[in-house]
């Protein structure tokens, strides 16, 4: 059964795709994971909680990604900016006498509490100045409720992280199948004058690397549950 497909613009001076970062160190892809994708789906529909049930009917649909980098005075591809890291200051503010906070008080390495609560740093990195060009297969009975809320999203939509601010719409379009709306975004990089450096493609193909993600969310919410997939990468550089 074919699936129509939304392109989905994501681009701006910052974006973030963590797929396996543990607390200290939130490290990012260098393209958007189906678990951010769908996030950003949920936050334009508003959808809190877990959201088991529809985020199952996206689980096994396709998602492929197009990235794409400025040109240069030449008109190649120019080079990507570095990695972006700015760190954030947490744990400070906890009640020591509650038993649960008290357990999320940084301590010193002889296990003592530090003085005044103490605080812990983690470091966040980002991806500078992207775009990607999502092209994602949706179930066809959502299509008109999806393209209403990511025109009138009911939440700030976001690339990965919060402070991540799109600097263009994120819809554009709806399509009948996977080629026309790949068609499109070489359309639109076109008249931004980017070139494609990157593609990010379902499964294992021959001729590019293949990756084993964690990022099929099961469940959002307090609970995060996600599962693999394979998807095959293709960069130029």
């Amino acid at each position: 059964m074919s699936h129509p497909y939304l392109l989905l613009w994501l681009e701006g001076p910052l974006q973030s795709w963590g797929h396996d970062s543990r607390f200290g160190m939130r490290n990012s892809l260098p393209f958007p994971t189906k678990s951010g994708v769908l996030g950003i789906i949920c936050a334009a529909l508003g959808a809190a909680g877990s959201q088991k049930p529809l985020l199952a009917r996206f689980a096994d649909l396709d998602m492929q990604v197009l990235g794409f980098s400025r040109q240069d005075k030449n008109g190649t591809i120019a080079l990507r900016e570095p990695l972006l890291c700015d760190f954030h200051m947490v744990g400070s503010g906890y009640d020591d006498k509650d038993p649960w906070q008290s357990l999320l008080i940084p301590k010193t390495s002889g296990g003592k509490k530090a003085v005044g609560g103490g605080t812990k740093i983690t470091y966040r990195y980002y991806l500078q100045d992207r775009a990607f060009a999502v092209l994602l297969a949706v179930p066809a009975d959502l299509l008109s409720t999806l393209v209403k809320a990511l025109q009138h999203p009911v939440w700030d939509l976001a690339l990965g992280r919060k402070n991540c601010v799109p600097t263009e719409f994120i819809f554009q379009g709806q399509f009948l199948n996977l080629l026309d709306a790949e068609q499109a975004a070489e359309k639109i990089a076109s008249e931004k004058q980017r070139l494609k450096d990157l593609k990010v493609i379902s499964g294992v193909a021959e001729g590019g690397k293949v990756l084993t993600l964690n990022d099929i969310p099961v469940a959002f919410g307090e609970q995060k549950r996600y599962r693999d997939r394979q998807v095959t990468l293709f960069s130029d550089n």
